[in-house]
């Protein structure tokens, strides 16, 4: 029999599938780069290798799923997408293996299909550093998500209550043999968190912005009643939240959250990120299209973004933080409300 904690896997991604947008509310409308009709750039000469990990691309997929047999499936269609696409890719949350060891292959599925990637374990923050070090060992892998999703936690029927956090992340941290990079799941992040997550030692944070995969609209739907439907629209867009991050030296930002083209990549990348992650369009692509057409996709989305980099006049992402950008009024209202220099 499957156990409560498996069939909430699968409930997950049914879920994330279902309330699924094709139009996003992350932000990026409100972001506009200028043109140059005189570019002087050829696609040849682009270089879009982010100065992360030794990634070669500027994007990665991210956390979605493992715990269950249907979701091992899908980690293995993932592990095979990443292999052929060369892009990094992130587990999601290891803990149900953690507490149920036969679990354990939904998750290893993801090195076994691609031997040779750059994957990142998944553990939440409360789990500490014994977990952390299993669910990397689980993986072989080269770095380490950390979740903080107390919105999830709040809405979730069987959540967590208990949100003392800190010690154990910076715990966490300072043990950990590989990279942690600190996540949110979908509600953002402002200057005064980022703060502290830098005050407990951490050095990558991925902002995890509002605008994607809505887990408060997701836990909600598991609710009898539905009574967290306010919720809906807490937190900051990942555009909000990367503003937030210019006002913290240090960190290596990374964004994630409600990203639907190459040009919302790019749009992340000027506004700061170092890399950006995707996860509910590649789950839609692979469940409603299957693992050949999400391939072809994402390397679709490789290929356009040297061409919108040639575009836009950059050679490489350093000369793209260069080009002149106008924000939408949203989003300069926040900037302003915030005291953030644009």
């Amino acid at each position: 029999m499957q156990s409560e904690r498996s069939h909430r896997k699968d409930e997950h991604v049914f879920l994330a599938e279902k309330t699924f947008q094709q139009t996003a509310t992350a932000g990026f409308d409100q972001v506009r780069f200028c043109h140059d009709p005189l570019p002087e750039t050829a696609v040849a000469e682009v270089d879009l290798k982010p100065d992360l990990f030794g990634w070669r691309w500027p994007f990665f997929i991210n956390a979605m799923t493992g715990g269950s047999a249907q979701t091992g499936q899908l980690n293995a269609k993932l592990g095979r997408i990443a292999r052929a696409t060369g892009l990094a890719l992130a587990s999601g949350s290891q803990t149900v293996a953690l507490a149920e060891p036969a679990l354990a292959p939904t998750f290893s599925t993801l090195r076994e299909n691609d031997p040779d990637g750059f994957l990142l374990a998944n553990i939440g923050t409360s789990h500490g550093v014994d977990a952390g070090a299993a669910a990397v060992a689980m993986l072989q892998a080269n770095a380490l998500e950390v979740h903080l999703n107390a919105v999830q936690e709040t809405v979730m029927p069987e959540g967590e209550r208990d949100f003392h956090w800190a010690a154990q992340l910076a715990a966490i941290v300072d043990a950990s043999s590989v990279p942690v990079i600190a996540k949110e799941v979908g509600f953002g992040m402002t200057r005064d968190g980022l703060a502290k997550l830098q005050a407990l030692g951490v050095r990558y944070v991925d902002i995890g912005g509002r605008g994607g995969t809505n887990f408060a609209q997701v836990e909600n739907l598991r609710r009898p009643a539905r009574d967290f439907a306010y919720l809906q629209d807490f937190g900051q867009t990942t555009c909000e939240s990367l503003l937030e991050a210019t006002a913290v030296d240090g960190l290596t930002i990374l964004a994630t959250g409600g990203v639907r083209s190459p040009l919302d990549i790019l749009k992340a990348l000027r506004l700061g990120a170092s890399a950006v992650g995707i996860a509910g369009q590649v789950l839609h692509w692979l469940v409603q299209e299957g693992e050949a057409a999400a391939i072809a996709h994402l390397q679709a989305w490789q290929d356009q973004l040297a061409l919108l980099m040639a575009m836009l006049g950059a050679k490489d992402l350093c000369a793209l933080r260069q080009v002149p950008i106008v924000l939408g009024p949203d989003l300069t209202h926040y900037a302003e409300a915030r005291g953030l220099t644009i």
